[in-house]
């Protein structure tokens, strides 16, 4: 059976498989709370050691559960009466189709997570966020990305029933990936952001930090601090990002829970990454484009390339043309760094 073929048979439905959903979120929850709780509990400035090796822990995390998903898929696959009745089904096969799917989905939605953290360093910079409590916002960020990037895999996977939205998700990522190219790098302005306007009519805020706090009482009223406003920010870009990023999945694979997982553990795996790169992200100045011509690959892989590979292009292909444009993009940057008088003040 090919890759093709596969597509067109739900391996992991939700009325069967909605105990795996729980699961998977049961333990993302509990690796949240160990971090934060055990970790992290006093806050203190990430160190680049503690960085790398976070990023070490999350991507071996990661790298775990797609072999346990080949693993497990293999078994399941081969013991579901409603697969077996399927003419030339391969379990083995499709298990690895799996793991195929769920690398390369992870691999693009980190590669896209780091245009955010640009967005970081400029928030983190304008709210005046100290070291210390930049892991705490970004914690709490997460638990919110968790649930808008959920509600956002359910509404594509839905609109996905419809074949003409694979063209209208195809066209929005081409769209995307021409603009990121061709844009100047627009500047952030939180100040002029409406949504935190409006919240600082119903909310008051303090005019300094309290430390970690998001919210204090002073005189019997309660007032919201600076980083509370950052991070109802850096969940509206996020939001931004998830119009891109969650389409862009959908692009290597229209099963909804190694979006849901691939998606997860990319996200987890970002605040680590930022603390080991904040210092080096201006070093990058060709990712962008990198960025963008992944995005009009997978953008032209849903809308058209998948037609002409009998319904869908070679996974394994596309993991490596993935890879091998960020990583160019990201070796030419180091290669042909921009002038120092071009480069951002830190």
């Amino acid at each position: 059976m090919t890759p093709a073929q596969l597509s067109d048979i739900a391996l992991f439905p939700f009325s069967e498989y909605w105990w795996f959903y729980l699961a998977f979120t049961a333990g993302v929850l509990l690796l949240l709370l160990l971090d934060l709780g055990l970790f992290h509990r006093k806050a203190h400035s990430v160190s680049f050691r503690e960085a790398a090796l976070w990023v070490f822990v999350w991507v071996g995390l990661a790298l775990a559960f797609c072999f346990g998903l080949y693993v497990y898929s293999s078994w399941a696959f081969a013991h579901d009466p409603r697969l077996a009745a399927v003419p030339g089904f391969d379990p083995v096969t499709a298990a690895r189709q799996v793991a195929l799917e769920f690398l390369t989905g992870y691999v693009l939605e980190e590669s896209l997570s780091v245009d955010n953290m640009f967005v970081f360093v400029v928030v983190f910079g304008f709210f005046g966020i100290p070291q210390q409590y930049q892991h705490r916002v970004l914690f709490f960020g997460i638990l919110g990305a968790l649930i808008f990037r959920a509600l956002f895999i359910a509404l594509g996977s839905a609109l996905l029933h419809f074949h003409w939205m694979i063209l209208v998700f195809g066209a929005i990522l081409i769209v995307t990936g021409l603009k990121m190219m061709f844009s100047k790098g627009d500047s952030i302005d939180p100040e002029h952001n409406s949504i935190l306007r409006l919240l600082k009519r119903i909310l008051p805020i303090t005019g300094s930090l309290h430390g970690a706090r998001f919210f204090v009482t002073e005189n019997g009223k309660h007032l919201g601090t600076p980083l509370l406003l950052c991070l109802v920010f850096l969940e509206l870009t996020d939001i931004l990002f998830a119009v891109d990023s969650v389409p862009a999945i959908f692009g290597v694979t229209d099963e909804p829970f190694i979006v849901f997982t691939s998606n997860i553990f990319a996200i987890l795996g970002l605040r680590s990454l930022f603390f080991l790169l904040a210092g080096a992200v201006h070093l990058f100045h060709l990712l962008k484009y990198g960025l963008s011509i992944v995005l009009i690959f997978v953008g032209l892989k849903m809308a058209w390339l998948n037609k002409l590979f009998d319904g869908h292009f070679p996974i394994t292909l596309s993991l490596a043309i993935i890879l091998g444009v960020i990583g160019a993009s990201i070796l030419l940057s180091l290669a042909f760094p921009k002038k120092t008088e071009e480069a951002p003040a830190a």
